[in-house]
């Protein structure tokens, strides 16, 4: 079980408080496993989207997902003139609409706010979408949910 926390508005690390009601963003920012991630939505700009009202299913990428990239490849789509190339990468990860872990079910096709169409499998209780494994989270969002994923679609 995964559970997000903010500091506490002076910055203390001892006055911690649960997040319920961030938005997708927010959450990105201060989750110490999404630390390219977190860059990728900044540089992209994709940090306006996700913070808008939504709502959107965002398919999170680890930073484990993205060491598996070709090396080089995160640092080439951080460069400003790369900017169109990055958002396009991280726009494969999200879908609008709500959509819970429990609601992904095998053969559903849902389409990325770029057009691109994801094929939900379900097998032996593993929901995957290619060769890309879906974890459950359950943190609160006001904007919709994250689901964190293994691999880096694109």
């Amino acid at each position: 079980m995964v559970k997000d926390y903010l500091p506490d508005l002076a910055g203390n690390n001892t006055g911690f408080k649960s997040i319920n009601m961030s938005n997708i963003t927010q959450v990105v920012n201060v989750d110490k496993n999404l630390k390219t991630l977190k860059k990728s939505v900044h540089a992209s700009d994709l940090d306006q989207l996700l913070s808008s009202t939504g709502p959107y299913t965002f398919f999170a990428p680890s930073d484990i997902a993205f060491e598996k990239l070709e090396k080089g490849m995160m640092e080439q789509l951080l460069e400003p003139q790369n900017r169109a190339k990055l958002a396009n990468l991280m726009n494969n990860h999200i879908v609008s609409g709500k959509i819970l872990y429990t609601e992904l079910k095998d053969g559903d096709k849902l389409t990325t706010v770029n057009g691109r169409e994801l094929l939900v499998e379900v097998k032996n209780g593993t929901v995957s979408i290619g060769d890309t494994n879906i974890l459950p989270r359950e943190a609160k969002i006001s904007n919709g949910v994250m689901h964190l994923v293994d691999t880096v679609m694109q």
